[in-house]
């Protein structure tokens, strides 16, 4: 029996990615999506919070912190590759929230987590605000007994504000609490990519576009580069497509497709 890898070289190996080459970090959204992706010779892996939600048949927010924390279990022990999680705003608008999430997070066996600057209820946080909680993220991490890397989320080309001087504003104030990657998703622009990238020092992670290639981030200045929940959107309108296949057209010819199960559930 293949001796499983221990916390600590998980999270070690996690933080050598960061410095070395651009690296892709797909979403798995459930244990069989991860062990497909590590199958594939991915190195690192990070839940998303839309696909995981889409599993248990909810919108994304609509999750509890106990539950995703039995999710990172499930996705961690599937796999020997590091897992980082969506940890969302942290499951509520206060620095201790936020700090109780990555303790959770880390207990559960992930080896990184991000951390948001919006709230559903208060929208985007003030950025005295955001600062404290990431502040308080930071701590929660370092008092972990292996080095957690925190991502510091800012949400505004997310949210429908695309301000970029205030989103750099943000990540570097997030920065200077500690945070040890910044992500600022829905990046459209490769300008706007590197833009950020040479305003701020840590590595950057950039959330997949369709006017974006690997390459343009990789020579942008991106260090990881993320899918978000789009693989469970492929997956989920590939099943709805063999579906209505089957209702309109009476014809099963979709269901015929080839697996490679012992290939993706041999580790």
């Amino acid at each position: 029996m293949t001796q499983r890898a221990s916390q600590t070289e998980k999270a070690e190996r996690f933080r050598a990615l960061h410095e070395g080459e651009t690296f892709v970090m797909p979403n798995p959204w459930d244990a069989g999506s991860a062990k497909v992706l590590a199958a594939l010779g991915f190195e690192a892996l990070a839940t998303t919070s839309s696909g995981f939600a889409f599993t248990l048949g909810r919108r994304d927010g609509d999750v509890t912190l106990e539950e995703l924390a039995g999710h990172i279990a499930a996705v961690d022990a599937a796999t020997d590759l590091p897992l980082s999680v969506d940890l969302e705003n942290g499951y509520g608008p206060d620095p201790e929230d936020a700090a109780r999430a990555i303790t959770v997070a880390g207990e559960s066996g992930a080896v990184g987590g991000s951390i948001e600057d919006y709230g559903a209820e208060e929208g985007l946080y003030e950025i005295s605000h955001a600062t404290e909680r990431i502040a308080a993220a930071v701590e929660a991490a370092r008092s972990l007994d292996f080095p957690f890397t925190l991502t510091a989320r800012a949400e505004n080309f997310f949210r429908g504000n695309p301000d970029l001087d205030d989103t750099i504003a943000r990540l570097q104030a997030y920065e200077e609490a500690g945070a040890d990657v910044v992500y600022a998703p829905r990046l459209g622009d490769i300008e706007q990519v590197r833009t950020i990238a040479e305003a701020t020092t840590k590595p950057l992670n950039v959330l997949v576009h369709p006017r974006l290639t690997v390459a343009e981030i990789i020579e942008a200045g991106g260090q990881r580069i993320s899918v978000g929940g789009n693989l469970a959107w492929v997956a989920a309108a590939a099943f709805a497509e063999a579906a209505e296949t089957i209702r309109d057209e009476g014809d099963f010819a979709p269901l015929w497709v080839k697996v490679k199960m012992d290939e993706w559930l041999s580790g």
